[in-house]
């Protein structure tokens, strides 16, 4: 899959931070839940500054969520350059998060 995350993003470099997308539903608990995962991984190792985090609700960009392929929230998907790299669907604790993200995890 060779797509961006943004209909403005800029052009990445070789050096640019890899892009971590949390697809995600606002009225979902799991998804709730996922993202304060997702923070405990990123503050326990001091890595919030490793990616450049965008968040995809699903009601206000359902055009992502379909070029993504999303079929399921919440999801994470790992993008450098214009490449997916990684996708992790329905993320059931902070130790899965943290497996998923290790490549690019200090």
């Amino acid at each position: 899959m060779t797509e961006t995350v943004a209909p403005n993003a800029e052009r990445s470099s070789p050096t640019a931070k890899p892009r971590l997308v949390f697809f995600y539903s606002g009225s979902s608990g799991a998804c709730r839940r996922a993202e304060g995962f997702l923070a405990q991984v990123l503050q326990r190792r001091g890595n919030h500054d490793t990616f450049r985090i965008d968040r995809v609700e699903e009601n206000e960009r359902p055009d992502l969520h379909e070029r993504f392929r999303i079929d399921q929230v919440p999801t994470l998907v790992v993008v450098v350059g214009r490449q997916v790299k990684a996708r992790l669907v329905a993320p059931r604790g902070a130790v899965a998060i943290e497996r998923f993200l290790a490549p690019w995890l200090r």
